[in-house]
């Protein structure tokens, strides 16, 4: 079945023929095993095409490829980067970030991609913990080094008189210069823009990550399509992912610093943009700003938080079936993908698991649980932060599974309360709380009760214009939940906290 895979892919983006693969050998032997060879084979066959457009270039793959080769022997020979050094990208999504991942990766040295809207204390704490050789940061965010204590090589991503990504140059000859004979790792940070963060590295590796590759490819049925904007920051997983898969598709990548809905929705009207990747509170906003401008769209890859099955229904209804709900984590990648058919199915699902994921539901004794009960998703694969190593991955999230085989989210496992001896998930009362017509957005948080332990409080943004009181959606929850379900207290809120990469805040509610 792999190598049939193998051979699906290969003939997909046109590997199979012998001048193809002469030109993928080529590759390999100028650039090593890295991800320059994916740029450098889609210059070779989508040359003159548009890589990549931004707010300050249009970039063909000739020009990517050339100019990320000048900056990996810059970097080179200014900063000695080779196998064993570590570079940290403190950067939003921008051509000087994609190139340096690429120019980074043909060095050989590890590539850690920081989390661009964290917390100056946060910055810190990893500058001290990693010890970069390098580091690469937006002008914007170079008072944040003030106070650090971090001493080693800085680089701009842009700027007009200092050393910066933009302006690098090198006295060696480039062309004739063959770069290192592997990749090095690539380095993800979980956890939010506050707080402690752990690490998730990863080996690129074409065998161990064909699973997801194939599954991606036919279940989102990327390969119909040339035009994907990447809104999803790319220092997480899930856009880095799916920019190194376009890019090595030769198809054409938008990109934008900042997420702004009204900007979203004129990009894509105005490329005709086909493949959008989001985090759902980036949907709703492109939703509530301009639905016509998404017409174009043929598939809407959402990740990185849960999609509310109020949010799922009212896509389909008004773009029809291009939605598709991903499932992953930092540390075991993507591992779960719901088709618009799914959804159909039931809007509340993260789908089926993609093959090569083994994954049990287990109890908190560590017993694996009966069908349709809660329980925590513990992952083992090929293309974790184990690669392959025969350790599962506790998630950290709690689900079920159906007698279909479709999977279920209820939340985090330090989200769910014990409230009088029963098993509480917020998630499950949200996503009731969200069916309400004048319900907008809502987050459901434990506190303590003297009489029952741990109750639940709610907080609700309602619709503009809408006039119900909280007292008003109490007794309307109150024939739809179990009695241990019900809310202590409802609080209505105008807004309601969310991270940079779209996830709700929780502690930010009290």
């Amino acid at each position: 079945m792999r190598i049939y895979k193998l051979l699906y892919v290969l003939y997909k983006i046109k590997l199979l023929s012998p001048f193809s693969l002469f030109r993928l050998v080529a590759a390999i032997y100028k650039n090593g095993i890295n991800l320059l060879t994916l740029l450098h084979f889609s210059a070779k066959s989508s040359g003159d095409s548009t890589a990549l457009i931004d707010e300050k270039e249009t970039l063909t793959y000739n020009q990517l490829f050339a100019q990320s080769i000048e900056l990996s022997v810059s970097l080179s020979e200014i900063y000695q980067l080779g196998s064993g050094k570590k570079v940290g990208i403190f950067c939003k999504n921008h051509a000087s970030l994609i190139k340096t991942i690429f120019a980074v990766s043909a060095t050989g040295a590890d590539i850690y991609l920081l989390n661009a809207e964290m917390s100056d204390i946060q910055l810190n704490s990893i500058l001290e913990h990693h010890h970069f050789d390098l580091l690469v940061i937006d002008e914007e965010r170079g008072d944040s080094l003030k106070h650090s204590t971090y001493t080693q090589a800085i680089l701009m991503s842009y700027h007009d008189t200092l050393p910066a990504i933009n302006n690098l140059t090198s006295t060696a000859n480039s062309s004739n210069k063959k770069r290192g004979s592997s990749t090095g790792k690539l380095v993800l940070f979980t956890g939010g823009t506050t707080g402690h963060s752990k690490v998730a590295a990863h080996k690129p590796s074409l065998f161990n990550y064909l699973d997801p590759f194939y599954d991606f490819l036919t279940r989102l049925k990327i390969l119909n399509y040339e035009t994907a904007y990447i809104a999803t920051p790319i220092y997480h997983g899930y856009g880095v992912a799916v920019l190194l898969l376009f890019s090595a598709l030769g198809k054409k990548v938008i990109v934008r610093r900042r997420f702004n809905a009204e900007i979203a929705c004129g990009l894509i009207r105005e490329h005709q943009v086909e493949v959008v990747t989001v985090v759902p509170l980036m949907l709703h906003k492109m939703l509530r700003t301009n639905v016509d401008d998404l017409k174009s769209l043929a598939c809407i890859a959402s990740g990185g938080a849960e999609l509310s099955p109020k949010l799922t229904q009212g896509t389909l209804s008004r773009l029809g079936e291009v939605l598709y709900n991903l499932y992953g984590t930092s540390e075991a990648g993507l591992n779960m993908i719901a088709t618009p058919q799914d959804l159909i199915y039931s809007p509340y699902t993260i789908g089926r698991k993609i093959n090569g994921v083994d994954l049990k539901i287990l109890d908190e004794h560590k017993n694996e649980v009966k069908l349709g009960k809660v329980g925590q998703f513990c992952i083992k694969n090929k293309w974790s932060i184990k690669n392959g190593a025969h350790t599962w991955i506790e998630t950290g999230d709690l689900g079920y599974r159906d007698e279909k085989g479709y999977y279920y989210l209820c939340g985090r496992v330090d989200s769910m309360i014990v409230s009088a001896g029963e098993n509480v998930y917020p998630l499950e009362v949200e996503q009731v709380l969200l069916t309400h017509p004048h319900v907008e957005d809502v987050a459901v948080i434990g506190v303590n009760d003297e009489q029952f332990g741990q109750r639940l409080k709610a907080f609700v943004r309602l619709t503009p214009d809408a006039e119900t009181k909280a007292d008003a959606l109490i007794e309307w929850l109150r024939p739809r939940l179990a009695r241990f379900q019900m809310p202590k207290e409802m609080v209505l809120v105008d807004e309601l906290p969310y991270t940079a990469l779209g996830k709700l805040n929780r502690k930010l509610l009290e």
